[in-house]
């Protein structure tokens, strides 16, 4: 039986953007933006025997708000319009033979560092939705959070080599997925998975997720707009001739993509962000920032 596949994916920096897109060039999968997912109704159809796939950024040792969001929000149908979950209290409604075991479900994450016990949380939630990823992967990417003073993007030469291992790991991780294959529990989670996730992952989504320090600085700025189109979650107002601004509404992830993808340098996160680097996939990396925009 041929099967498809849909994978849910969050991406920022272009990360899980990338592993996604080639996961999807492997299996023949549909691809579904959990940002823009997240404005409808959550509701989604399965083919008999379809994949169900889960990508995404960590955010401090845990899967970013919005995933967790769109989850708890998640409905999914067979072709013959029943419900599989519909009511959030983790069990599966077996309806017309249709159930989640059926179903191949996996989850990959993309890491500058580690992922303390994000799988674990994540594999809670879906299990309140009658959901389990039978494999879970990691991919060590070039770090991108730079909103805590003693973290940085990584130096080029670093950069690259996450890139290629990941690449080759990727491939392993494609054909895994695509043959369904299940135990495989490859992931990094770090010395003090625990601490990280439930601690310091808690501190930082009560205290570090918010886009008020967000600014710019205006005579770097060019009003092109660049930072409104890569935000997630359409928090950002400017381009066309209008400087940048945040909309303060609580759908800011503190993803730093608008930092990165500026151009120009010209967005910081309070002076945290101060003579630090720039990162998106594909980007060129440069070997040291222009410090002499920051003395300005």
């Amino acid at each position: 039986m041929y099967f498809c596949e849909m994978i849910f994916y969050l991406s920022c920096t272009g990360n899980t953007r990338w592993a996604a897109g080639k996961i999807a060039e492997t299996t023949g999968e549909q691809l579904v933006n959990i940002a823009e997912a997240m404005d409808g109704d959550c509701c989604f159809e399965l083919a008999d025997g379809e994949r169900i796939g889960f990508c995404f950024p960590v955010h401090g040792w845990r899967p970013p708000q919005l995933v967790r969001q769109f989850i708890k929000k998640l409905t999914l149908k067979s072709r013959a319009h029943a419900s599989i979950d519909t009511n959030g209290n983790g069990k599966s409604n077996a309806l017309n033979g249709t159930d989640y075991s059926a179903h191949y479900t996996f989850a990959l994450c993309t890491t500058g560092d580690n992922i303390g016990e994000a799988m674990d949380i994540l594999q809670h939630d879906l299990r309140q939705k009658g959901l389990q990823a039978a494999s879970t992967f990691t991919l060590l990417m070039p770090e991108s959070y730079v909103g805590l003073p003693f973290m940085d993007v990584d130096k080029p030469e670093k950069e690259q080599e996450k890139i290629s291992t990941a690449a080759h790991k990727l491939n392993k991780c494609c054909h895994q997925i695509a043959t369904n294959t299940c135990g495989i529990h490859d992931n990094v989670v770090g010395r003090w998975p625990r601490i990280n996730s439930r601690v310091i992952g808690s501190f930082f989504v009560r205290h570090l997720i918010k886009d008020k320090p967000f600014h710019v600085v205006g005579e770097r700025c060019t009003r092109c707009g660049m930072c409104a189109k890569v935000c997630p979650v359409a928090n950002i107002d400017g381009g066309r001739g209008q400087e940048p601004s945040w909309q303060h509404n609580g759908r800011c992830l503190t993803c730093f993509a608008c930092y990165h993808h500026c151009p120009n340098h010209a967005i910081e996160f309070g002076s945290r962000t101060k003579k630090k680097g720039q990162y998106f996939y594909r980007h060129q990396p440069s070997n040291e920032r222009d410090k002499s925009s920051n003395d300005k």
